[in-house]
């Protein structure tokens, strides 16, 4: 789950995860709640991405080396390339920036955000091409990628893309931004778990092979998001979450023909 620092610099001890970007300014107050929290740098898995206008080899590159500025770090344990903007060559460019930041130990995992399937594929082809002149492992490897995805927009045809490949999918807005609380569908399941609708379509999330990051920066609420394994959906019910629509409740840069 995701973990966020609190104002006076306390930390919720039920999450283990920060998920910052370059575009949300949050890097170095998280790297900063880090430090104050005391605990081991190796209990806490951080995130940063590359934002859209950072596209390209080059800029990419400094990007990656304002995140190490900013926060101090020794290592970031994903690094995303935010939106596939920017045409191919950007999105190659700051492929290869992650790819070598991530084999000079800067960065352990490396990955892509709100990448449709044509960009996945296009990716996955600049891989094998890398591969096929600098050798096995020279293109790199996408271990996660992160999409808005709820039963409201499941993204079928990208998560078994992923899933295929053994790429870890994460779901940002996994609870709609709450737009969606008094669904018919999920009043049902709130009454017959005792759980809220939030903590249902997080389930909902974990049943379907995915990680899924809601955003709060309430103690409480963080709490009661991680209070989700002591109950599981039917197949029923689950059916039943299959809604059919594409409606996101984000931006959706996946559609993008840049």
């Amino acid at each position: 789950m995701p973990l966020y620092p609190q104002s006076e610099g306390s930390w919720p001890i039920t999450t283990s995860q920060i998920d910052s970007a370059r575009v949300y300014r949050n890097e170095q107050p998280c790297a900063d709640a880090i430090r104050k929290s005391g605990l081991p740098r190796a209990s806490i898995f951080f995130t940063s991405k590359i934002p859209p206008r950072d596209m390209g080899y080059e800029r990419a590159k400094s990007s990656i080396e304002s995140t190490f500025k900013q926060t101090g770090l020794d290592y970031v344990d994903l690094y995303l390339i935010h939106a596939p903007y920017g045409g191919k060559d950007g999105r190659n460019g700051a492929w290869k920036a992650l790819v070598e930041a991530q084999k000079a130990g800067k960065i352990r995992s490396i990955g892509v955000s709100n990448y449709g399937v044509h960009h996945l594929d296009e990716l996955e082809n600049y891989i094998a091409d890398l591969e096929l002149h600098g050798g096995k492992g020279a293109g790199g490897e996408i271990s996660v990628g992160q999409w808005e995805v709820h039963p409201w927009l499941e993204r079928r045809d990208i998560v078994e893309w992923c899933q295929q490949r053994g790429v870890l999918v994460e779901a940002y807005c996994p609870i709609v931004r709450g737009q969606r609380f008094e669904e018919p569908v999920l009043k049902p399941m709130v009454k017959k778990y005792e759980k809220t609708p939030a903590q249902v379509l997080l389930r909902w999330s974990l049943q379907k092979g995915l990680i899924p990051l809601p955003k709060s920066v309430t103690h409480s609420r963080i709490e009661e998001n991680a209070a989700i394994y002591d109950f599981e959906l039917t197949a029923e019910e689950m059916k039943a979450l299959e809604t059919g629509e594409y409606s996101p409740c984000a931006w959706d840069p996946t559609t993008s023909k840049d």
